[in-house]
């Protein structure tokens, strides 16, 4: 009986946990499970094993290990940071005013939604342009004398495209404002010098990389006021208690450490899958269009609008066809309005109902694109012919 076809391409909404990571983390659950604030040989090993990770973790960022605060997410990184620094100044009289866009992650806008209408901030959200890019020049016309904290995302996590972070981050640095990046998609595929960025704060997720679920990292550059957002133990520097999650603190170290390796060929590899797809959907599917920035995007990233269409039915046929797909942004999958990144980019409210997001990565192979190449074209035409309103005007 022949294998029913299975191929991946959601990978900007999760990884699998890479074999390596995998074989790194297993020791921390059955031999070394000491809690590592303890004095004896157990929490020892446990302490070396965080230490280690936060040295690997920094080798990466160009950064010192200090500077790194282990979460259990990429959310809750982006929470302290925003939070955390956003508290912080206003608690010393430094102001109360904030920088953000309009497509950045939920983790990073409903945040800044929250300070405002709970907390008594004030936000200026700079537009982006029809490539979901945002122009450094209108972050500078923004700026306030009051103003702390400019939250820009490295990378769109649905259409792909890349912002100008070390323009913006030079900018905030000569005006004396703290910068945080929201690099959950990047990680793996573009630099992440925090230097070189000019970043003062940096947010990455363990499972956009080949790690677990459930563990995060935030750099902070030194001398950056950060106010803790939850309170316990003096853990991670005082910065973000409760016990550490040692084994999936080792996961991400080894996960980032690997990705980094390999980014180079990756890039070059999954550059050419998404390519070869981006042209075949566009030449072989009428009333596509590809959203996002046409080069500034990341690797892995193919995003598309169908005329005509709705991307529940889309996703529906290519899941029984074998294909896992998704519609924008996994945390907004279901939701029967366009996506607010597709809002702010311009695309007409019909057109934005049949997003599709196809990521690549490690194990997508030239074969899996070509029988996507193959299927959703006909998908496509399929949930056109159910559509009346497509029927009456074609």
């Amino acid at each position: 009986m022949p294998t029913k076809r299975s191929i991946y391409l959601d990978y900007a909404a999760s990884t699998p946990t890479d074999p390596q990571v995998v074989e790194a983390m297993l020791p921390y659950f059955t031999d070394i499970y000491g809690n590592a604030s303890g004095a004896h040989a157990q929490a020892r090993a446990s302490a070396q094993a965080i230490d280690d990770a936060r040295h690997s973790v920094a080798a990466v960022l160009g950064c010192d290990p200090e500077e790194i605060v282990f979460t259990a997410c990429g959310t809750e990184a982006d929470n302290l940071a925003i939070r955390g620094v956003a508290w912080a100044k206003k608690q010393l009289g430094e102001g109360n005013h904030l920088i953000t866009t309009p497509i950045e992650h939920h983790a990073v806008s409903h945040t800044f939604n929250q300070l405002c209408e709970r907390f008594g901030f004030e936000q200026t959200i700079v537009p982006v342009d029809s490539h979901g890019v945002v122009d450094p020049h209108a972050i500078a016309a923004a700026i306030r004398p009051e103003t702390t904290l400019i939250s820009v995302m490295y990378a769109n996590n649905e259409v792909g495209s890349v912002q100008p972070i070390a323009d913006i981050g030079a900018l905030a640095r000569s005006r004396g404002i703290a910068f945080h990046t929201d690099a959950v998609q990047a990680a793996g595929y573009e630099s992440l010098s925090v230097n070189s960025l000019n970043v003062d704060l940096l947010a990455i997720s363990g499972h956009k990389i080949y790690a677990p679920k459930g563990i995060g990292i935030l750099y902070v550059r030194r001398g950056t006021n950060l106010l803790p957002t939850l309170t316990g133990g003096g853990h991670e520097m005082n910065r973000r208690p409760g016990t550490e999650n040692v084994p999936y603190i080792v996961g991400i170290a080894k996960a980032l450490e690997l990705v980094e390796r390999k980014r180079d060929t990756e890039n070059l590899r999954q550059r050419e899958l998404r390519d070869k797809l981006i042209d075949g959907v566009l030449n072989n599917i009428p009333g596509s269009q590809v959203t996002g920035h046409p080069t500034r995007r990341l690797p892995n990233s193919a995003s598309f609008v169908f005329s005509g269409c709705e991307a529940d039915p889309i996703l529906m046929h290519l899941d029984l066809a074998g294909i896992q797909a998704a519609s924008g942004s996994a945390c907004t999958t279901g939701n029967p309005e366009p996506s607010h990144v597709l809002t702010a980019m311009g695309i007409p409210h019909e057109l934005g109902l049949s997003a599709l997001r196809l990521s690549v990565g490690r194990q997508t192979r030239e074969a899996d694109i070509d029988a996507v190449l193959e299927i959703l074209p006909d998908v496509i035409e399929k949930v056109r012919q159910l559509n009346p309103t497509y029927q009456m005007m074609s």
